[in-house]
């Protein structure tokens, strides 16, 4: 049965994943299938054998199964070899020896304003052999830095070593070609490989407290089997797991706090080889011939560039250091506080999720001086915030989501799912939710994700349908500076880019808006980071402020 799955519905999968999604098949068929799932705070004993062998995922609706099937398909890498034993990093993608070229213009070498660029790209490697496959991961860039300009270009892999990247010309004069190598294809399977068999690489733990008596255990979504008890914190209203090993002389409900306890690096010497800064990992890749060309303006008769561009293409551009969408709302600069005030007068606005939602929380706060910061004592990376302008009748939040949160001793109290927010949210047209949670899912099978947002999909479902005036908005992730082998085997571009295919596909045909966090950080010329400089996050808010206060143009 699970060479059919294999076979038929998830070939990059191990055979331990394709369980799942053959739940309701083994159901019909009356096979006993264990899945320990108490709900309140108890102590099980786990059995040896669990699914996605020691992660212990919440079961899933055939509908849900269905749906996380075609998710997985969506985002499913090419396949490529696998790696040889011993592994030779001369064999490997090198960005030294691989080049692109600009493929000349239709039209007798001239580029006009709503023409598109092709560059070829040619991946080779240390001792400047052509690659026979695909698999590496690539960033595409246009861009001119003078003018505070630059697009993101679409990649696609020809599966033989050979990328071609396409880009839409939407600026005059000078302009450039940026591709990196961000991975190759060698170090994606050691990635996938990881949220395969170690997934619990970051492990988290948490503080039992009774009178006098402290112990600490280990906890996660994936533990091991073991002798000991476990204690199993399985959120009650969405069946979100999580679990601690039980302290031997404590009850489970004495638990006072979550933290991360660590990072196991638990891969060969020839493997961190292939996450070198500097040698190939995001990396730049030198054109064979010019880098640059010149755009002319747009030819007499041409359409308008957002009329052109498909939802398939870039999002959005900057120019002038501005950001401009190229299709759904018009992105309008709020240029000073008072803009900003008065966008925002009548409304609460309450941001759940990760650090990089905290930012607009840090931004509007700074950049509105009659916002002010109400103390609830709580720290100020964890929360809860909030921000309070009286005269103008404005409440910004914000909270945390909830386990996995790589944060230092978040209360349980604060422990909180963002579904179980939402359900408490009485919404309408003062009403402002921004989501965004993806960050801290990355070392785990994707499938968790999937199921996280799932049931924060039912939330805002049951949210617009009580209250369909209600501003619901999503920020994507975006790609980081990978510097050190722990960026890499955590917060590494290419789990980041799965999660964001998920993000979109999840969310897309609700009345939800999305701010493109990607394309904002990857199309300007300041460097990547988990967390955007300014000029970034200044760039996200006027597209979240442009949500809220639509502007008609002219």
């Amino acid at each position: 049965m699970v060479q059919v799955c294999k076979r038929r519905v998830c070939t990059l999968l191990p055979k331990s994943d394709c369980i799942f999604l053959l739940l309701p098949v083994l159901k019909k068929m009356n096979t006993t299938i264990i899945i320990p799932y108490p709900r309140a705070a108890s102590t099980v004993t786990p059995p040896v054998d669990l699914h996605y062998d020691f992660c212990k995922l919440k079961p899933l609706s055939p509908e849900e199964a269905l749906e996380e099937n075609l998710l997985l398909n969506s985002t499913a890498w090419p396949e490529t070899p696998s790696l040889s034993s011993p592994l030779f990093l001369s064999n490997t993608s090198d960005p030294a020896h691989s080049t692109f070229t600009i493929l000349p213009s239709i039209r007798k070498g001239q580029w006009h304003v709503g023409d598109k660029l092709e560059a070829l790209i040619k991946i080779h490697d240390f001792k400047g052999r052509p690659k026979k496959f695909g698999g590496d991961v690539l960033f595409a860039q246009l861009h001119n830095p003078t003018l505070g300009a630059g697009v993101v270009g679409q990649v696609v892999d020809h599966l033989n070593g050979s990328y071609s990247a396409e880009f839409s010309i939407l600026w005059e004069g000078s302009t450039q070609v940026e591709v990196t190598l961000v991975h190759p294809s060698e170090a994606v399977r050691v990635l996938h490989r990881l949220n395969r068999e170690q997934p619990d690489r970051i492990y988290f733990k948490s503080q039992f407290r009774s009178g006098s008596v402290t112990e600490t255990t280990i906890c996660n979504v994936c533990l091991h089997p073991a002798q000991q008890p476990v204690c199993n914190y399985t959120e009650l209203l969405t069946g979100e797991p999580w679990f601690c090993y039980k302290p031997k002389n404590l009850n489970c409900d004495a638990r006072i706090n979550h933290f991360t306890g660590g990072f196991k690096k638990n891969i060969t010497a020839i493997e961190k080889q292939l996450f070198q800064r500097g040698v190939n990992m995001k990396v730049s890749i030198s054109a064979s011939g010019p880098a640059n060309i010149t755009v002319l303006p747009k030819r007499k008769g041409h359409s308008d560039e957002s009329s052109s561009i498909v939802e398939s293409g870039p999002s959005g551009y900057y120019y002038e250091g501005v950001w401009r969408a190229l299709y759904g709302a018009t992105v309008h600069e709020f240029k000073n506080s008072s803009a900003i005030t008065q966008c925002l007068k009548d409304k609460v606005v309450h941001l759940h999720g990760d650090s990089t939602i905290r930012q607009w929380f840090e931004y509007l706060n700074q950049a509105v001086p009659d916002l002010k910061e109400f103390n609830l004592h709580s720290q100020k990376k964890i929360g809860p915030l909030m921000a309070l302008d009286n005269a103008n009748n404005i409440l910004v939040t914000y909270r945390c989501h909830g386990p996995p949160i790589r944060f230092s001793k978040v209360p349980t109290s604060e422990l909180l799912y963002i579904a179980n927010k939402l359900d408490n949210v009485v919404g309408g047209s003062n009403t402002v939710i921004v989501l965004s949670i993806w960050s801290h899912f990355s070392t785990y099978p994707i499938q968790f994700y999937i199921r996280r947002l799932q049931s924060i999909r039912k939330a805002v479902v049951r949210l617009l349908s009580r209250a369909p005036d209600t501003l619901v908005v999503i920020r994507s992730a975006n790609p980081k500076a990978l510097i050190t082998l722990y960026d890499a085997l955590t917060v590494s571009d290419w789990y980041s880019l799965q999660r964001d295919k998920v993000l979109r596909a999840m969310f897309k045909g609700l009345n939800v808006h999305l701010v493109d966090a990607w394309e904002m950080v990857l199309a300007h010329n300041l460097p990547h980071d988990l967390h955007p400089p300014p000029p970034i996050i200044k760039n996200m808010v006027n597209v979240l402020l442009s949500y809220i206060c639509p502007q008609k143009d002219g």
